[in-house]
């Protein structure tokens, strides 16, 4: 449903339970967190956004991280819910960690999965290539369904649940040229490790041990610099954990959140 801040969400479960709110990736929309939203519907409030300019969302240009925590925000007020899990994967983690520096007092739990705490520089050589590297097979005329079936194999591990590819590969067809762009050049530039030390509630980093975007040994140094964090590295799973092997995904979500009722 589309809100009345331009956000359009999926949601399910009782509005009265505590809330869930799933941040997907650059190269998904929303719907890449169907298998977390119908696990967790029974005992929680499950919230997934549509990222501006995603599916039928308002857009923004330029996206920028701040505008996104203020908008995350406003989906929250619109769902009039103070405090929230806050789960978020590759870019919406760093959304996730931009919302929390921001609005620190509204987040219950963090979960940052294959994400990291900064980017670079927007003009920096390596951060350039990432950007042209992305967006070059666009501009020759290319979309994201021309693109889903190599993006989905190359972000990947080994065994991955197909049920879960097939998701993926509809979520990533879902997404539109002018969101892709959007999202790859709002990445560059991303910068909050100096607010790790800073995040007091708590924290859940989930890595994939064969994620080549977001390397585990990167996701375990970042949890590291932040206080009580827990740490998990799944076995056999790339960039896209939440769809390549759900079960333990949500194991571990589950286990997460029952260390913070005891």
């Amino acid at each position: 449903m589309k809100l009345s801040c331009g956000i359009s969400v999926e949601t399910q479960g009782n509005p009265d339970h505590p809330a869930l709110v799933f941040l997907h990736g650059v190269g998904t929309d929303g719907t890449a967190w169907q298998p977390q939203l119908r696990a967790f519907a029974d005992e929680f409030r499950v919230i997934a956004w549509h990222m501006p300019g995603y599916a039928d969302s308002d857009p923004h240009a330029p996206l920028t991280f701040p505008d996104l925590a203020t908008d995350l925000g406003n989906v929250l007020d619109n769902l009039e819910i103070e405090t929230a899990h806050i789960i978020g994967h590759s870019i919406g983690g760093m959304v996730a960690q931009q919302f929390a520096a921001s609005f620190p007092q509204r987040v219950h739990s963090l979960t940052l999965s294959a994400t990291s705490p900064a980017f670079g520089k927007p003009d920096g050589e390596w951060q350039q290539e990432f950007v042209r590297k992305r967006l070059e097979p666009l501009e020759a005329g290319k979309t994201l369904a021309d693109l889903a079936p190599k993006m989905v194999q190359e972000l990947t591990g080994d065994t991955p649940d197909p049920v879960g590819i097939s998701l993926a590969l509809h979520s990533i067809q879902a997404v539109s040229n002018a969101a892709f762009a959007a999202g790859v050049r709002c990445i560059v530039g991303f910068d909050r490790r100096d607010n790790l030390p800073n995040l007091t509630m708590p924290v859940l980093v989930l890595s994939g041990a064969q994620d080549s975007n977001a390397p585990a040994a990167m996701m375990e140094k970042m949890a590291s610099k932040i206080p009580d964090a827990r740490y998990v590295c799944l076995d056999g799973v790339g960039h896209l954990g939440n769809l390549e092997n759900p079960n333990a995904f949500n194991q571990t979500l589950r286990d997460f959140f029952a260390t913070l009722k005891s």
